[in-house]
């Protein structure tokens, strides 16, 4: 699994195999890409900078692992 953000165009993208895609479908602002099988690919999450900040926010308020809580606070901004 390969994970990249683009700032430029504000798009996470992951990455889930390195099979080539064939076909995408797109709901609420993300767009999934599938092999010929039906194997779902590559995710592109736009608006990704909201998406990585309701994901921290989320996280940090389940404080279920300390750990998470820990590794947050040497994130940058």
């Amino acid at each position: 699994m390969k994970i990249n953000y683009s700032k430029d165009v504000d798009i996470l993208m992951v990455q889930l195999s390195d099979e080539p895609f064939d076909h995408a479908d797109e709901t609420d602002g993300v767009i999934s890409h599938f092999s010929k099988e039906g194997k779902l690919v590559l995710l592109e999450i736009q608006e990704g900078k909201r998406f990585l900040e309701m994901a921290h926010e989320s996280v940090s308020k389940e404080g279920k692992d300390p750990s998470v809580e820990q590794r947050t606070k040497l994130l940058p901004g």
